[in-house]
């Protein structure tokens, strides 16, 4: 799930401070993308591991955020900020890796299709978000609403089991997710400080990692 974290460190002043920032938070979400992507590999050579975070899903994502609530309590704690950050992506990619070996079971392309369309969107939005002079501000409460939206309904489709609101939620958290990695990037040019970059990374870790979940989960609803 993503989120938004509040700031309330005055906005970036110098080039040389966003230049920083920047630095700092891409090259985290990057390795982190790479743990996760480690977590899965390493979940799928082990059957026990994988069967155990099919069979206890909610233990697992709160056993993998614990790191993360860590991280958050402590954001300049260097170097144990990174460690914890790092923990929990690498924890994500063994909870995800029943949702991979499924569609990947099913289609291995999809995996892929999905990958290269979270990548490709993140280009597109991410340089959107840097050239453009408008004001995102209002874009986070917004998007956060519509985020709870989507959860609400996922709830409820837990006991309908439609296949048409499983599109639909999708989709509809594709778009949301889009718009709050506008949203969070925008934060990053004019709100986050150079010492904000944890906080800046994970909330673009999430929004990376639930835009691609959503773009996988209706990826292989229309190929169904």
């Amino acid at each position: 799930m993503g989120f938004s974290l509040p700031i309330s460190r005055p906005l970036v002043r110098t080039g040389a401070e966003r230049a920083t920032l920047v630095r700092r938070t891409y090259g985290l979400v990057l390795i982190g993308v790479l743990c996760t992507v480690a977590g899965v590999a390493f979940a799928l050579t082990q059957p026990d591991l994988q069967d155990l975070a099919y069979r206890h899903p909610i233990l697992g994502f709160l056993v993998a955020f614990a790191p993360l609530w860590f991280a958050m309590r402590n954001p300049t704690a260097f170097p144990l900020n990174i460690s914890l950050v790092l923990l929990f992506t690498l924890l994500e990619g063994i909870c995800l890796s029943p949702v991979i070996a499924f569609y990947g079971a099913r289609d291995p392309s999809l995996v892929w299709q999905a990958g290269g369309l979270t990548l490709s969107t993140f280009g597109v939005l991410t340089t959107y978000a840097w050239i453009s002079r408008r004001d995102f501000s209002a874009w986070g409460s917004f998007f956060v609403v519509g985020l709870w939206v989507i959860i609400g309904t996922s709830l409820l489709n837990v006991f309908f089991h439609s296949e048409a609101m499983h599109l639909a939620i999708a989709g509809a958290a594709v778009l949301v997710f889009s718009g709050l990695l506008i949203f969070d990037t925008w934060r990053i040019r004019n709100v986050y400080g150079p010492e904000d970059y944890v906080m800046a990374a994970v909330t673009i870790y999430l929004d990376l990692l639930n835009l691609f979940l959503a773009l996988l989960s209706l990826l292989g609803g229309r190929r169904r």
